[in-house]
């Protein structure tokens, strides 16, 4: 069922389980837009900050031990261009946090990551999921969607899950995988992928019933 207003899917998951491809099969089944690396194009818009520099903090974030020392936890508030922490990871976060607020109010649409259920915490037509997968599935996942090894998929795995971890509790305050931060938490190994999306859709239904 797709609401009759606009709506927000923020999809959070563990690498591997799927995260992904159901956000698409969603984004398909409702007509909807569906928001992830695009994001960063979009923030680089709007701030006027090259979105080469968005991708690089993206990218080299991952490589650094910054997210386990410090903590910035989102506010709202953004950096003005005068200021010397503009370009900061901060800001960069903050810009599109912005892009996701203001596209909330134009149209329905998915974000996958991104912090988008934390961002989005207080819009009501906001529904948070928490998507994850046994160790040996994800493994199986990643080994068939990227032609690797074994070894390499769990290598791959364990280091995109502890960059999700980090970045999550560093933006949030919150750790990544506590059920109370979502709406559904899903297991995708267990029911497959069409199964979930009828789950997530049965649920939009229960949610944005309207009372006669």
């Amino acid at each position: 069922m797709k609401p009759n207003e606009n709506f927000v899917l923020a999809i959070t998951r563990t690498c591997g389980s799927g995260g992904t491809t159901i956000g698409t099969m969603l984004a398909n089944k409702y007509q909807i837009n569906l928001y992830d690396k695009k994001l960063l194009q979009l923030a680089s818009e709007d701030s006027g900050i090259n979105e080469a520099l968005f991708a690089k903090a993206d990218e080299a974030i991952k490589n650094t031990i910054l997210y386990k020392v410090y903590q910035s936890v989102y506010n709202g508030e953004l950096i003005p261009p005068e200021s010397g922490n503009f370009v900061s990871d901060s800001n960069l976060f903050n810009y599109q946090a912005k892009v996701l607020k203001e596209l909330a109010q134009k149209e329905s649409y998915i974000v996958i990551g991104r912090c988008g259920d934390f961002i989005l915490k207080d819009n009501p037509n906001m529904v948070s999921i928490f998507l994850y997968a046994s160790e040996e599935e994800c493994i199986r996942h990643e080994m068939e969607r990227s032609d690797i090894s074994e070894k390499q998929a769990k290598r791959h795995i364990k280091k995109m899950d502890r960059y999700r971890s980090d970045y999550y509790k560093f933006h949030t305050g919150k750790k990544w995988k506590n059920s109370e931060n979502y709406d559904l938490s899903i297991n995708t190994e267990k029911i497959g992928y069409e199964k979930v999306v009828a789950l997530i859709d049965e649920y939009l239904s229960f949610k944005f019933q309207k009372e006669e």
